[in-house]
């Protein structure tokens, strides 16, 4: 699509209509990706002839270093790729534009139809002259507090770029740096609440659930893991073992339940506990799922310790069904937003009980009766459980 011919010239826009638009017009728009993609279709309406454009973002993610938001001519969306944390020190970075930006470039311009060994050496360069490229520019994009991200854009026009393109494109960079900045800081303050609170947790306090004392009664299945001898291994292993170790178990532990529905409310020092809301009609049979498939996991990384020399590790998972309230618990300044209440404790005294009972995984009465005609499930008998007044029927599952 050459937007910059045969243009209805009722629909042309100007440079200005275009940064009008990123300031009025894109309130409602919540993707970043989108608004960029409508920019760039938008900027073709107006006869400056783009025919590329991206945005590289330094984002603040646990697994990702930042995104790189790419459109090319004819697409109404753009695509979103996911850049690592080493990529600083790989080929497709050392050498590049974002290299140049990052140490501090204030543009980054190549003519494309030069010879390319008169020119900057890199293969984005050389795949930008394959697709018949011609004119590349690069800026960087200011954020507050001096972050830099960065925006370019490319042509297949003849000769490149004129400059009363470079100077309408440099001039929507103030308020697309604006507009790009609300929407990384909402997606921040998304992920960062998905990070440490869990996503559906994190969706109710962006909802307004902040209030101290505020929540609501959740019937749950509940899932509390702990690992066995953390207190050893802490005090005889090197700290970055121990951390690794940590993360091993918990990669192991976690992602069956996240991948089956459950939801993750805390991680405290070497356990977790984790709910899976009745709200879901299988929400009971996931939980056993999550546990066949983190059992599975477990013996794999125990295989892989084993090969290092590591002892395997061992642990205890308690599950029981309840009613547990669910919301805000803290000081006036520093609140968290978890699940208490009866069924709670008892999901944890299970857990206490794997050792021992020597069944790594503890079901309840209450729990086993749900899932008891689909699951082989073994009666282990009753026990007393602290705090409970009466026995505890138990069951075991092998998972």
């Amino acid at each position: 699509m050459k937007a910059s011919a045969d243009l209805d010239p009722a629909t042309v826009q100007s440079d200005g209509d275009i940064v009008h638009w990123l300031t009025h017009g894109t309130r409602d728009q919540r993707f970043l990706d989108n608004i960029f993609a409508e920019m760039c279709i938008r900027l073709q309406r107006a006869g400056i002839p783009v025919k590329r454009a991206t945005l590289h973002l330094l984002i603040q993610h646990p697994q990702w270093l930042g995104a790189r938001i790419l459109w090319n001519d004819g697409m109404h969306e753009a695509e979103i790729a996911r850049v690592d944390y080493d990529v600083m020190g790989r080929s497709e970075y050392i050498g590049s534009p974002a290299n140049e930006i990052h140490d501090g470039a204030a543009q980054v311009r190549e003519n494309l139809e030069r010879d390319p060994g008169q020119g900057r050496r890199h293969a984005v360069y050389d795949e930008m002259r394959a697709q018949g490229l011609t004119d590349y520019v690069a800026w960087p994009l200011y954020h507050t507090l001096g972050k830099r991200h960065i925006v370019t854009f490319a042509t297949d026009r003849p000769g490149g770029f004129e400059d009363a393109h470079i100077a309408a494109l440099f001039k929507l960079l103030p308020m697309l740096a604006l507009v790009s900045e609300i929407r990384m800081k909402n997606r921040l303050a998304r992920s960062l609440l998905e990070t440490y609170v869990g996503s559906h947790a994190g969706e109710l306090i962006l909802a307004g659930a902040t209030r101290r004392g505020s929540g609501t009664t959740v019937r749950a299945a509940i899932m509390i893991c702990d690992l066995r001898d953390f207190t050893r291994i802490s005090d005889n292993w090197p700290r970055d073992d121990v951390i690794d170790l940590l993360n091993g178990y918990f990669d192991a532990m976690s992602e069956p339940i996240v991948r089956h529905g459950g939801e993750i409310l805390k991680f405290m020092g070497d356990g977790l506990l984790a709910i899976f809301p009745l709200s879901e009609p299988r929400a009971c049979a996931n939980l056993l799922h999550a546990v066949a498939e983190a059992r599975q996991a477990m013996l794999a990384l125990n295989e892989k310790n084993g090969e290092a020399g590591r002892a395997p590790l061992n642990y205890g998972v308690g599950v029981h069904v309840g009613d547990v309230m669910y919301g805000n618990i803290g000081s006036r300044a520093r609140l968290d937003f978890t699940v208490i209440g009866p069924a709670v404790n008892m999901a944890s005294r299970l857990e206490t009980l794997t050792k021992q009972v020597g069944k790594p995984v503890l079901l309840s009465r209450a729990f086993a009766d749900l899932v008891k005609d689909e699951f082989a499930l073994e009666r282990v008998g009753e026990y007393p459980v602290r705090g409970f007044s009466e026995p505890i029927e138990l069951f075991a599952y092998q998972g």
